[in-house]
């Protein structure tokens, strides 16, 4: 059996009455685990390679953590404490970043993302939505939908309220990972999987989704979409949007450059270079048509948005006086037209 391993964690999750997995906590997910720690949990859990996500009970959690003394005294320390639990433990083992084929193997990659181990598309997510159940996230926890009504009757009889704050496959970030150097106004508006980089703040109206996220420092009061991932430096204005490869965007990965401005009510279907603008209030998809203008306000040609995609210091803005879509550069046409052709 190979000791090297793409990822491992060690988690205390959620089942339903039939034993299916509802979610998993990741407290210490690690990539690329040392090789020692691999070999030395191995024979405690009968790992034999691959991808599995492997039940273990306190009892072997004790002797996990014993194994592991001396060679990880982080998972060792975190094991001591599973072997309290009176919740259902899981040891996920990903020997290849593989098509996800478990809830646990799911909720571990996203965690991978959250812990900022991985940035948004370093991760293979092929087949994950079949495997987050759709539950009811609520002050008890994660609770499978089929036997909701029962359990809200059962905190009736005992006078207390369970309250549901939502029903989706993801639960909100802030439940199992909060990374350092970030604010967020409301934490129901980021989900698990996303990608939160040091010296963001996100604002109330602000949404982050899975498997994408900011690089940080920058302010988020739009919306980061599934697969966009925001550069250093950027703004996102109050009601912002920007097209996700799940809604529209088909395989363009669209991204942020570092020091952009989208602005209010605005929003973007291309990839932006770095030190964009897009004025507020225009939304531009691929197939926009813009008046290329050049430094001295010049038209040098009509243009799809798509041709000028990832290119440096635009001004993307609506012309008060006709309605056409401009972008404003302070390069010559020259320099224009041979940024124009690189690009095709």
């Amino acid at each position: 059996m190979s000791t090297t391993l793409f990822s491992l964690a060690f988690g205390v999750g959620t089942q339903n009455r039939q034993g299916a997995w509802l979610e998993v906590f990741y407290a210490q997910p690690l990539i690329n685990p040392a090789a020692e720690l691999v070999a030395a949990i191995a024979p405690v859990l009968g790992y034999e390679g691959g991808n599995q996500a492997i039940a273990f009970s306190t009892s072997q959690a004790a002797q996990l953590a014993e194994a592991l003394k001396g060679v990880d005294a982080a998972q060792a320390a975190l094991l001591t404490r599973l072997a309290e639990s009176n919740k259902p433990l899981v040891v996920t083992l990903l020997a290849e970043d593989a098509a996800l084929t478990s809830t646990p193997e799911a909720y571990l990659k996203l965690h991978l993302l959250s812990h900022r181990l991985v940035k948004p598309h370093g991760l293979n997510l092929a087949g994950i939505f079949p495997l987050l159940p759709n539950v009811a996230w609520t002050s008890q926890g994660a609770v499978d939908l089929a036997e909701l009504a029962e359990q809200q009757l059962e905190a009736r009889l005992k006078g207390e309220l369970l309250e549901v704050f939502s029903v989706d496959k993801f639960p909100k970030m802030t439940d199992y990972v909060v990374p350092a150097g970030v604010r967020i106004a409301d934490s129901a508006r980021v989900r698990l999987g996303a990608y939160i980089g040091e010296g963001t703040t996100i604002m109330h109206e602000g949404f982050v989704n899975f498997n994408a996220g900011t690089e940080g420092p920058g302010m988020i009061e739009g919306r980061v979409s599934a697969g966009v991932f925001v550069g250093k430096g950027s703004d996102l204005g109050g009601g912002c949007s920007t097209m996700g490869t799940l809604s529209g965007g088909g395989n363009i990965v669209i991204k942020v450059g570092e020091g952009c401005l989208i602005g209010a009510n605005a929003g973007i279907g291309i990839p932006l270079g770095d030190r964009n603008t897009v004025e507020a209030g225009l939304y531009i998809t691929a197939g926009t048509k813009v008046n290329l203008l050049d430094e001295n306000n010049q038209l040098v040609k009509v243009v799809k948005a798509r041709d000028l995609a990832g290119q440096t210091d635009l001004l993307f803005r609506r012309n008060s006086l006709n309605g056409a879509v401009e972008c404003k550069t302070h390069k010559s046409a020259i320099e224009l037209n041979e940024a124009l052709h690189a690009h095709n």
